[in-house]
């Protein structure tokens, strides 16, 4: 093959969906074109790095800019509408903003449930106030991880990735949470959910079984960008226990020549 045909597969090699024979094909070909091996290590450091950018969120300005359009429309929409009750128009709009995701609606009904009760324990503040609003918050904190598990079952990769960011929210996530997190990141078919997999758990690195799980993942993964991830992450949190693995990716001739160079790095800085 040609280093144009070769560079065209640099991404289903990178996300793990190239086929054995076309595995074999690019590592053969950096191996010995310094040219492509450069532009390799150049797009898994770039695919690396997008997976770990922050959130974007807008600003006030924004939000006050999207609200009065907000409601510009809807003032047209209710002058362009037919006569109807005002009980029925109200149960429109409302209908019409109510998310569809069963999964969302919990989630949204949890948040206005908080909301109220939480209102309306400090408006009657009395013995017992400061307990039910704890007993309150860790409901919602359930809820929150009930949704997120929801949505990691879902066969959309985008509602997946809601699921993460959930679980992400969640302060102390339970072992079915964590579970579910390890799970995602070491059967889920789609790279992006995978790697936002890991940044996850980089957050939940202290709790039982996480660490443990994250070098068990090491060995499973086939994709180079989640490989080189999870070395950074492993890297960065000094888990000995990685070691082995790392070692073992290092002696792997058949693996990504980028790849066995950044688990050499790893064991330089965890040893």
């Amino acid at each position: 093959m040609t280093c144009r045909e070769i560079q065209d597969r640099f991404v289903d090699y990178l996300t793990g969906d190239a086929d054995p024979g076309t595995r074999r094909e690019v590592q053969a070909h950096v191996a010995a074109c310094g040219a492509c091996r450069e532009e390799l290590e150049s797009m898994t450091l770039a695919w690396t790095k997008l997976g770990v950018l922050p959130e974007l969120k807008p600003g006030p300005e924004l939000r006050t800019r999207f609200y009065s359009m907000l409601e510009s429309y809807k003032e047209l929409r209710s002058a362009s509408d037919a006569p109807a009750p005002g009980r029925t128009r109200r149960a429109f709009r409302l209908a019409a903003w109510w998310p569809r995701l069963p999964a969302l609606q919990m989630a949204v009904s949890a948040s206005l449930l908080m909301v109220g009760l939480l209102a309306g324990a400090l408006l009657r503040p009395g013995p017992g106030g400061a307990s039910q609003i704890a007993r309150l918050e860790a409901e919602v904190h359930d809820m929150r991880q009930q949704v997120s598990l929801s949505l990691l079952e879902r066969a959309s990769s985008s509602d997946r990735l809601s699921g993460l960011s959930f679980a992400s929210s969640v302060r102390d996530p339970n072992p079915r949470t964590l579970e579910a997190l390890l799970r995602t990141l070491d059967e889920d078919p789609n790279t992006n959910v995978r790697l936002a997999a890991v940044d996850a758990l980089y957050l939940f690195r202290d709790s039982p079984g996480v660490r443990e799980g994250l070098v068990r993942s090491l060995s499973l993964q086939t994709s180079p960008v989640v490989q080189v991830a999870l070395i950074n992450l492993l890297a960065d949190i000094k888990e000995a226990r990685a070691v082995e693995a790392l070692k073992t990716l290092v002696e792997n001739k058949e693996l990504a020549p980028e790849v066995r160079r950044k688990a050499e790095w790893g064991l330089k800085n965890i040893v």
